[in-house]
């Protein structure tokens, strides 16, 4: 009797390691590819005005990747001011795609040494699958008619715009408001510099992103005028269409939201094949279309001429090049004592 439950216990132990071995071998499989019956799981960190483009896009995204794989993909969107969500990955906040509102901000989480170099090219327009511009959402009837750049310096015009400090959006509304007076002026400093110190003295709120700054102006009711990414424009139409305009000044910026895979969070987490095709299908015609449904401009020109009747296509547009690019620009402008500081300080 001992004998037979000795023998028992040796052959329960020989099995469990059996289960065990077979176990062990599974994990490695699953660590290398995922099984399609599997649900995997992506982040994107994206800034504060693409929640409904994302939402919509996300949608088409996981049947396209079911279709293509087989298997489910369960998406996790972050929002807010851009430089803030780029700092937050920076500092830990784990994302497989970031799709932010300008190279700068994805260069910072490139400096943390979590995106490869060379990102840029990856995509393509570099890597910039939509784009947008500066606008003036004003109150139904132009009460404080205002048609351009300089109808903001008057003595009784209350402007919303973000801080260029935390939000993308604010930084590329403060160089087109720079682009304008630098025509202006014919390049003249002295005068530009003053033009934007009394632009940003009429500045009522300083949110910290481009939604926030929304809010202030549209359900708060603050201000006479937002100066805002021409989506979250043509959104506030579209929810108040009897209460807002939109005026397209006579010199903007062309603004070009980037994307970029996180190589250091998806080789950790094993998703760089649906990073990389989360961020591809945005240039797909059916994504391209749900980019113009939610006022970004297609960078498909076919696509984005089919929006002709949406989008003011000949609007004067400087880049980001007028200004030195990117890097030069966040050093003139935006680091701590840059213009920006010596202008609104004073």
């Amino acid at each position: 009797m001992k004998t037979k439950r000795i023998a028992s216990i040796i052959l329960a132990i020989v099995l469990t390691m059996t289960v065990f071995a077979g176990c062990g071998s599974t994990d490695t499989a699953s660590d290398d590819t995922a099984s399609s019956s599997e649900t995997v799981t992506l982040t994107n960190v994206s800034y504060d005005p693409t929640r409904e483009l994302y939402a919509a896009y996300n949608e088409i995204f996981a049947e396209h990747w079911k279709e293509e794989t087989g298997q489910d993909v369960e998406i996790t969107q972050s929002h807010g001011g851009s430089g803030s969500q780029a700092l937050e990955v920076a500092n830990g906040l784990e994302a497989d795609v970031v799709t932010l509102a300008l190279e700068y901000d994805v260069n910072s989480v490139r400096d943390a040494g979590l995106i490869d170099d060379g990102w840029i090219d990856e995509f393509d327009n570099d890597s910039a699958p939509y784009t947008s511009t500066i606008v003036f959402l004003v109150r139904k009837g132009n009460p404080k008619n205002i048609t351009d750049w300089d109808d903001l310096i008057g003595e009784d015009v209350g402007i919303i715009t973000p801080n260029p400090k935390t939000s993308g959006g604010a930084r590329w509304n403060y160089l087109a408001a720079w682009a304008y007076a630098d025509d202006l002026y014919n390049g003249d400093e002295t005068q530009i510099k003053d033009f934007m110190k009394k632009l940003y003295e009429n500045v009522l709120v300083l949110d910290s992103g481009a939604r926030g700054a929304t809010t202030s102006f549209v359900e708060n009711g603050q201000g006479d005028v937002l100066i805002a990414w021409e989506n979250e424009a043509f959104l506030s139409i579209e929810d108040y269409p009897d209460e807002y305009e939109i005026v397209t000044p006579s010199i903007s910026i062309l603004a070009q939201p980037s994307v970029a895979i996180v190589d250091e969070v998806v080789d950790q987490r094993g998703t760089r094949e649906v990073a990389t095709e989360y961020l591809s299908y945005l240039y797909s015609d059916e994504a391209q279309r749900i980019a113009g449904d939610n006022y970004y401009r297609p960078s498909n020109e076919e696509i984005l001429n089919e929006y002709s009747d949406v989008f003011d296509l000949d609007i004067n547009l400087v880049t980001i090049d007028d200004f030195g690019g990117w890097d030069e620009a966040q050093e003139t402008h935006f680091t701590d004592g840059g213009v920006f500081d010596e202008i609104y300080e004073e």
